[in-house]
Formats: C-alpha cells, structure tokens, sequence
C-alpha cells in the first residue's frame, strides 16, 4: 500500500478521487482483486502467489472489507480480520492510483476495524512508499523478507562434499525430515518447533509438497546433516545441522534442487528468505536474483 506520486495525465482521464465508489467485497470479486494485486507486483515486486485465489482470500477476503472502484475496476482494497489479537489485515492500492490519500483512508479504516487489541498489517508487495506510509502512523516494522527469483535456463554448478549423499524425500523418512528441520532451524532467534505430527501433517496436506524432488542429505556414518522440501516450484525450505556448515551442503541441495526443477520442466523458482539471513548471500551467488519484498507491521492500540 502506497501513497506516491501520480502524474496529471491520470486527472485527464478522470482519474479522481470524487469519482471513487467505496465498497465492501467479497467471493465474488475474485478476478477484480487479482487484477488489482497482479498491477501491484507489475510496479512493486513482491510474492507472485499474491495475485493467485489462494492468498488473495487468505489476505483479503475477511469479515471486513473496503474497496474502492472507479469505472468498474477495483483500484483500492483492504481486508480485515479482528477476531485475533492482535486483528490483522492487508491493504493495496493500484500504482496509478496512488499519492491521493488511498492508502491513509485504509489504514484508518483497518485500525476503526481493529478496535483495541492492536493491528498487524501485511503486505505481499513491498514499496518504499508503502513503508513510509505505513511507519508515519505508527506502525513499527516486525517483519521483512526477499522474494528472489532464478530462471532455469543456467544452473549452477555446485560440487557436493565427498562425504555427503542425498536422497530423496519419502513419508516413512518423515520422523527423521522433522529431526533434520528442528535441528537446522532450532538455534534461530524466535524458533518455536511445532510437534512432529503437526508438521508432516502440513506437509501431506499441502497438494504442491513434492517429496520426489525434496532431499535429505546424509553424512557417511547415515546421519542426517541437511534437507531441502520443494513446494510446486518453490524451494520451501532449506536447513544444515550446526557444525556440518560452511561445507557447501546447503549449496549443493539447492543446486540440485535447481536441476531437478528444471529437468522436471519448470522454466523458475522461487523462494524466500529474511532480511537479515545471511543465507540470502548464498542463493545469490547460486543465481537468484531479487524479486521484490513482503513486510508485516505491528500497531499497538
């Protein structure tokens, strides 16, 4: 959500706020909200799945929402769900409609929405001017993450350490994928590991889980050092055990991941990573590229 600058050329086409109708939305508007998150990507960057139904009615198909519409297309839209604590919504605005005050008639409303136990905004497609909006009313930043991008038309060419071999994925190692993951991800700050069950049961359930493709590494003795689960054509998620870093096992899983994509006829891949992880200077070197950001903001009321 942005308020930056629009040029006059949009007021001749009468482009005005006076012209806006504000509504509530719904199911139905499926295709109005697509259109409007997939003009926000075109212009931000930002997470591709935005503008899929999924996410979209996870994000913004709430009990409360706002639209706004001119000549029949949604321009502007939030969502909001307060029956948490703190409530949680998510707003847009399209790139030609923005520097006009969209954006702070949302947030005002979002934060009517949430009443007393605070707000938590997300967005799926980062801007700068959507951030300064955002932080100018109080909001303070919890949340920011890469969305980086590789086209498999070059691959990288990782040589995997001698002592380590992968295999992949199968549900009876499913006991032994969770020992790899909490290992690899337990001394993160503000780690909290669900129980085995809950999290192979995420995984059974998510229609785009490719165990085929996914890996674990093991080292000679049959321990298991590493993993890396693929998501449709996304690499979920990728972890090494303390004390098996720096030995490029994490590159070589991915790398092989890239060619197990590609050989399985995807063109790209995707994921994600946090600001701060210093993993994120890894997959660049592998050939990911920057593909904008998604952040969350915390509002206490």
């Amino acid at each position: 959500m942005a308020d930056g600058t629009v040029g006059a050329a949009a007021e001749e086409k009468g482009m005005t706020v006076e012209s806006l109708t504000w509504s509530a939305f719904g199911e139905e508007h499926l295709t109005a909200l697509a259109e409007l998150a997939g003009a926000c990507l075109a212009v931000d960057g930002g997470l591709p799945l935005f503008a899929r139904p999924p996410l979209l009615q996870a994000r913004l198909l709430q009990a409360h929402t706002l639209g706004a519409w001119h000549a029949g297309s949604l321009v502007a839209a939030v969502g909001v769900d307060a029956g948490h604590v703190p409530a949680t919504g998510t707003g847009v605005v399209h790139p030609d409609w923005r520097g006009r005050g969209l954006g702070s008639r949302l947030l005002d409303w979002a934060s009517e929405q949430a009443s007393t136990g605070g707000l938590l905004m997300t967005t799926e497609s980062w801007s700068l001017d959507g951030e300064n909006l955002i932080t100018a009313r109080g909001f303070a930043r919890t949340f920011l993450e890469w969305v980086l991008r590789h086209d498999l038309d070059e691959l990288p060419d990782v040589t995997p350490p001698d002592e380590i071999h992968t295999e992949p994925v199968t549900w009876a190692d499913g006991p032994e994928l969770f020992a790899t993951y909490r290992a690899s991800f337990a001394d993160r700050p503000g780690f909290v590991a669900s129980t085995a069950e809950q999290w192979l049961a995420e995984l059974r359930d998510d229609e785009g889980y490719r165990p085929e493709l996914s890996l674990i590494a093991h080292a000679a003795d049959g321990t298991p050092v590493g993993f890396v689960n693929i998501i449709d054509n996304w690499i979920d998620q990728v972890g090494v055990v303390p004390g098996w870093r720096g030995r490029r096992i994490g590159a070589s899983l991915v790398a092989a991941a890239l060619r197990s994509l590609s050989a399985d006829g995807a063109h790209e891949t995707w994921l994600c990573v946090n600001d701060n992880n210093p993993a994120a200077a890894l997959y660049r070197r592998l050939g990911f590229r920057d593909a904008g950001r998604r952040a969350r903001y915390l509002l206490h009321q």
